[in-house]
């Protein structure tokens, strides 16, 4: 065990560690990767969950039907209180197992088809130059989170599920009390219940007057059958449209910020075609894993995972940063090849639970960096990039805004 891993509490106190860089994962993650036995973090209610550290175990457990992924188990870590808070509602895809897991998952997969994606490029493109032809008008500096980032994938989600676009801000504010971890109990529970309220108005809507839409959809097909209740209706919708702009949103922000930052691969990016644009997404989405708080798991049985023994009851926590970063996988891990990427990364997670809207957030990156810096090359943070406020206080990383000019 090296020195520098040795002066590290054990059990780590906190998770997420600091970050030296805000486009790069702890440092300390590496000294964990290559130490010869993983270390424990301290979760939300003072449970102590060992930290999965490197890609192959990563895999191994995500993979593993023998890790739970149901959070109202008893003695499952939360770690943080919008995990906890959200089980109150009815069953969600990413928090059962199997069979459930795959009966709600169905229900929603037939919109996320590659075909139906890519069918919505066209319109994807087009909405991307109608914001940049606003910005351009309007002129810098302007918050590139509001102006852009936001809008893509607020508005793409809002047309598959039936939402009215223009209440993009209104839920997007409710989601920012849920996964804020600073508001407390009291400020998650109203951002879930405020959101759950919204979403219930637009499914009692579609119930008198049903239109062309995924939430049409589960309404006569699953509502009015009997084959769902209400309540299970609007869980299942608030998860599809939290990932379906939350995740995104907050990708779209980071890269352009680490893009502007970076002009070589802002250039590589410009300059290339279509092959670049799309190896490029893969590799940001490796190096700047959103998910920084990583996933948990829950031994169902003694479990042995590269010689290490997890015991039934047990938690882990699968840091998805770390693995992306891990030398032992990608060759350069912290460097990007935009010509050969790794698309081997887990950014969004790994088995069963793996991200269902995963090709649509792929499209809406590829047109939304390679349109954007292509038709404003000089694009730039109107501010230093010390000031820029990253979203450490928020389950899923990024920015809260982003000034940029040109």
């Amino acid at each position: 065990m090296s020195t520098d891993l040795m002066t590290l509490q054990n059990p780590l106190p906190a998770i997420p560690m600091t970050r030296g860089c805000p486009f790069s994962p702890p440092a300390e993650y590496e000294q964990l990767r290559q130490a010869a036995e993983w270390h424990k973090v301290t979760v939300m209610d003072g449970r102590q969950i060992w930290m999965v550290p490197t890609y192959s175990a990563v895999r191994a457990v995500l993979g593993d039907p023998r890790f739970s992924a149901e959070r109202d188990r008893p003695g499952f870590p939360y770690i943080n209180q919008s995990q906890k808070e959200l089980i109150k509602s009815s069953p969600a895809m990413v928090t059962v197992d199997e069979p459930l897991h795959s009966q709600i998952r169905r229900r929603a997969t037939y919109a996320f088809t590659g075909k139906r994606v890519e069918a919505l490029r066209e319109s994807t493109q087009q909405l991307v130059d109608s914001l940049i032809d606003d910005m351009l008008a309007k002129g810098g500096p302007l918050d590139l989170v509001t102006e852009f980032a936001l809008v893509i994938p607020s508005t793409i989600i809002s047309g598959i599920l039936g939402v009215p676009a223009e209440d993009h801000q209104h839920f997007h504010e409710l989601t920012n009390k849920i996964f804020t971890l600073t508001n407390g109990p009291e400020g998650v529970a109203a951002g879930r219940l405020g959101l759950e309220a919204y979403i219930r108005e637009l499914v009692l809507l579609k119930v008198q007057e049903p239109k062309d839409d995924l939430i049409s959809r589960y309404v006569t097909e699953y509502l009015n059958t009997g084959e769902l209740e209400l309540e299970e209706v609007v869980t299942q919708i608030r998860t599809l449209l939290i990932a379906g702009h939350e995740t995104t949103s907050s990708m779209i922000a980071l890269g352009a910020a680490f893009l502007m930052e970076h002009p070589q691969y802002r250039e590589q990016l410009r300059q290339g075609d279509d092959k670049i644009a799309a190896g490029a997404v893969e590799e940001m989405l490796r190096y700047l894993n959103i998910m920084h708080r990583g996933l948990v798991r829950m031994a169902l049985e003694d479990v042995e995972i590269e010689g290490k023994l997890i015991k039934k009851g047990e938690g882990v926590l699968c840091a998805l940063n770390s693995a992306n970063r891990d030398a032992e996988v990608f060759a350069k891990p912290d460097e990007l090849d935009f010509e050969n990427p790794n698309r081997n990364h887990v950014a969004f997670g790994f088995g069963i639970h793996q991200c269902l809207g995963q090709g649509l957030a792929r499209m809406e990156m590829q047109v939304a960096f390679k349109t954007l810096f292509t038709r404003i090359p000089d694009l730039k943070i109107a501010i230093p990039l010390s000031e820029v406020p990253f979203k450490t206080d928020v389950t899923v990383y990024g920015v809260h805004c982003l000034p940029v000019t040109w």
